[in-house]
């Protein structure tokens, strides 16, 4: 890293500020991500959001000129939904602040500038907040909705009698329980937090971006859909069976840890289709740079233009 590079002392001094301010608040957010599975990868969000800040280099090059009074503005605002949340425990609305808090440091620092250099591992943050309780009870029990009847219709995909009932699944003398830990809500929110991940890193078009972000849940709901049905089919083949407890305890447990590596194929195998079905070619008058010994590397390409396999530009 260059001595350029690194953060000045008075950044350093507003960080620091700002890590003491939000101290109670950075243990809360450690106690939900090490209680709360579907949270869990909140541990790594800000580690992840300063490999960002050090990777991503800067877009402008102009001299950055501060927004005081939007800044200060924004600022104003984080300190009061702060006070806010303080008062009425209310975790979500503290780690907003947080977040708002930085993008006010940006714009303090170097407006326009600042945002567009800061912006990425800034709003990345935001997957490191619990959803409010009230939310994730509505999103858990519709996600528990949708897996138990998708789960049922693969299952009479597969030759079982089954039929939903409320959060259950009936097939002959098995019950299944799709209960809340079973509702996708963890996969959800992780999967998303990893997609968004993997598009803040990608060089891809932003159409191929978009389609991965618009994919993310479908994938998680899917995941999770192909987890029930798994289990549910290990149930009724096992259901006569001497050792099922152990064997069915194991097999839930296994199609759990198998989840997120089954949607990140799903993922791979997106991005492969994508890589084939779009193809990138240089814009109309783009002209690839020629290297020298004095700028050897290549210059910033143009904006790419998809075309179909058969070669068609496709409108944007």
């Amino acid at each position: 890293m260059t001595p350029s590079a690194l953060p000045s002392p008075k950044a350093v001094l507003i960080l620091a500020v700002l890590g003491w301010v939000y101290w109670p608040t950075f243990a809360e957010l450690y106690d939900t991500w090490t209680t709360h599975p579907e949270y869990s990868h909140g541990l790594l969000v800000p580690f992840f959001a300063l490999y960002l800040l050090f990777k991503r280099k800067p877009a402008i090059t102009v001299e950055p000129t501060p927004w005081p009074v939007l800044g200060f503005a924004t600022l104003v605002f984080a300190i009061l939904i702060r006070l806010a949340g303080s008062a009425t425990s209310f975790l979500p609305v503290e780690g907003l602040s947080f977040v708002l808090c930085l993008a006010a440091v940006a714009m303090l620092a170097g407006g326009r500038a600042g945002l567009v250099r800061f912006w990425p591992p800034i709003v990345f943050l935001v997957f490191m907040i619990p959803l409010p309780y009230e939310a994730s009870r509505l999103l858990g029990a519709e996600l528990q909705r949708v897996a138990t009847f998708a789960s049922t219709f693969l299952l009479q995909c597969f030759g079982q009698p089954a039929i939903p009932e409320g959060n259950r699944i009936l097939i002959e003398d098995v019950t299944l329980n799709v209960v809340e830990a079973c509702s996708g809500l963890r996969m959800l929110v992780t999967f998303v937090a990893f997609s968004v991940a993997a598009v803040l890193l990608m060089d891809r078009h932003w159409l191929v971006k978009m389609l991965v972000l618009g994919s993310a849940v479908p994938i998680a709901l899917v995941t999770n859909v192909l987890r029930i049905t798994a289990t549910g089919l290990a149930h009724v083949w096992l259901h006569d069976s001497d050792s099922k407890g152990k064997v069915l305890d194991f097999i839930h447990d296994f199609n759990g840890w198998m989840m997120m590596p089954v949607g990140l194929t799903f993922l791979l195998l997106e991005l492969w289709l994508f890589k084939h079905l779009l193809i990138e070619r240089p814009a109309a008058g783009y002209q690839p740079p020629v290297a020298s010994p004095l700028q050897p590397a290549a210059a910033p390409r143009a904006k790419p233009r998809f075309a179909s396999v058969i070669r068609v530009p496709v409108n944007r």
